[in-house]
């Protein structure tokens, strides 16, 4: 493996990298605002819209980790430029259109673009210099938060005033803007893994995960308890176990499972869905806090756009604290930087209990619980890069990229069940009581313990430097 030195330290690869990171977080949150007039909008039913943004989430969590094997097979910055071309052609045909089922494959293939974070991370420790790359990390993971943070009120300002298809001509222009930075900016990575491609492997993969988040995200519409959600988990968690049983028998696999499911790596993964859960819980619930009637006796009665704005400085928060991040794990390891990120989270939850008054609380309870998000994101690719082999880099950024999807998918699944649950009435609509909110604050706060607890399980960095030669075996061939 050689390196380009003269590329490789340029501060503008790193810039470019973030900013395409954050466009790739924008796709998971810049319908939200818009989820109550989606059905007008599009001329179907509330249980037809959702598709919308379920056609994102499945996307992303299937195409990810298969973009990181291409990725390590093909060319990182190649992969690159491909989810970002249909992140672009999935913006346009949105914005071209007001046919559901047009509007859903656009939002399918913006969903490749979740993958531009991971890809980035890859390419950055392939080639930085190793004393660049914690705090590089630190800020592509930084942008998973400022991403939806953008997303939200900016939704939601073009939502009330607006043409709603001019939020699809923005992503596809800056989409084009970002394209031609990564291409320009952005070196290719010379670490390859040689070999075929796990086609069945991917395809098990892809229909596991299909499965699964399906049931997960229509559980509250169709009901957790129907067959058609039973089965769907049930067929989901079979087509999994058949695919790990096939990954561990095949020479050139879709995924490592030695690798996966040594200590270090999948508690990490774990800890991933938990902290998943954590980040996106509160991105649901404080939006419709916020804007929940002032007759409720909590509710503050703000605006869809004050309503995305209070999350806001959150990502702002998470984007300063980046070198922090970097500092803390070069000096204590991130497995330090992890808990202690989770920590801060816990605490934001708990605060958010006793906070829900004014929304200057609400925007310092954000605020505090995106610092610990910050953290925590920055410090699980650093885990993850620091036991597995460099050519596997990207199918393992990928893969702990896809843990975090899931934990978003759980928050969905949770916070729709609590909110949906328990309510009262105000007028002719029921909306969620003070203690369902309460109650999602609590659940934010566990999720976080969790991850914490198992963080606390995976080895130190002095024990992972025992990890991490039997699980880099296959490093030397690079």
């Amino acid at each position: 493996m050689t390196r380009s030195p003269g590329r490789a330290d340029s501060r503008g690869a790193v810039s470019v990298l973030a900013f395409s990171g954050i466009l790739g977080a924008l796709m998971q949150t810049i319908v939200v605002p818009l989820v109550a007039e989606l059905p007008r909008l599009l001329n179907t039913t509330p249980d037809n819209a959702s598709w919308v943004i379920t056609a994102t989430l499945l996307s992303a969590a299937v195409t990810t980790p298969i973009s990181g094997r291409l990725g390590d097979m093909f060319g990182k910055r190649r992969m690159l430029v491909v989810c970002v071309v249909l992140l672009i052609m999935g913006s346009v045909l949105c914005a071209l259109t007001s046919s559901l089922a047009l509007v859903i494959a656009g939002r399918a293939l913006q969903g490749t673009a979740t993958s531009v974070v991971p890809l980035g991370i890859s390419i950055l420790r392939d080639e930085l210099p190793p004393e660049r790359v914690a705090t590089a990390i630190s800020l592509i993971s930084a942008t998973l938060g400022v991403g939806g943070s953008i997303g939200l009120p900016v939704s939601a300002l073009v939502g009330q005033h607006l043409d709603w298809h001019l939020l699809f001509w923005g992503t596809a222009g800056v989409g084009v803007i970002a394209l031609v930075l990564i291409i320009v900016v952005v070196p290719e990575s010379p670490v390859r893994t040689p070999g075929r491609f796990d086609f069945v492997g991917a395809i098990g993969l892809a229909a596991g995960l299909m499965c699964v988040l399906l049931a997960l995200t229509k559980g509250a519409a169709w009901g957790w308890t129907s067959t058609r959600v039973i089965t769907l988990m049930i067929a989901g968690l079979v087509i999994l176990a058949a695919w790990m049983w096939f990954e561990t028998r095949v020479s050139q696999p879709m995924v490592d499972i030695r690798i996966s499911a040594s200590r270090p790596v999948l508690l990490t993964n774990l800890a991933s869905i938990m902290t998943g859960f954590a980040m996106y819980a509160i991105a649901l619930v404080l939006p419709q806090l916020l804007q929940a009637p002032a007759e409720t006796g909590y509710g503050l009665g703000q605006s869809m756009v004050v309503g995305g704005l209070v999350l806001a400085p959150s990502g702002v928060v998470m984007m300063l604290l980046a070198p922090l991040a970097a500092r803390i794990s070069n000096q204590h390891g991130p497995r330090t930087t992890l808990m202690a990120g989770l920590v801060i989270i816990a605490v934001g939850y708990v605060a958010g209990i006793y906070m829900m008054s004014s929304v200057w609380l609400l925007v310092l309870v954000a605020c505090v619980s995106g610092a610990g998000v910050g953290l925590a994101f920055a410090a699980l690719p650093a885990l993850i890069m620091g036991v597995v082999p460099p050519t596997e880099t990207g199918v393992a950024n990928g893969l702990n990229a896809l843990m975090r999807s899931v934990g978003t998918s759980l928050a969905s699944a949770a916070m729709a069940l609590i909110l949906t649950n328990l309510t009262m009435p105000i007028g002719p609509r029921a909306v969620p009581t003070a203690t369902a909110f309460q109650l999602t604050f609590v659940a934010g706060a566990v999720a976080a313990v969790i991850a914490l607890v198992l963080a606390a399980f995976i080895p130190s960095r002095a024990r992972l430097a025992e990890h991490t030669p039997a699980l880099n075996l296959n490093a030397g061939r690079v």
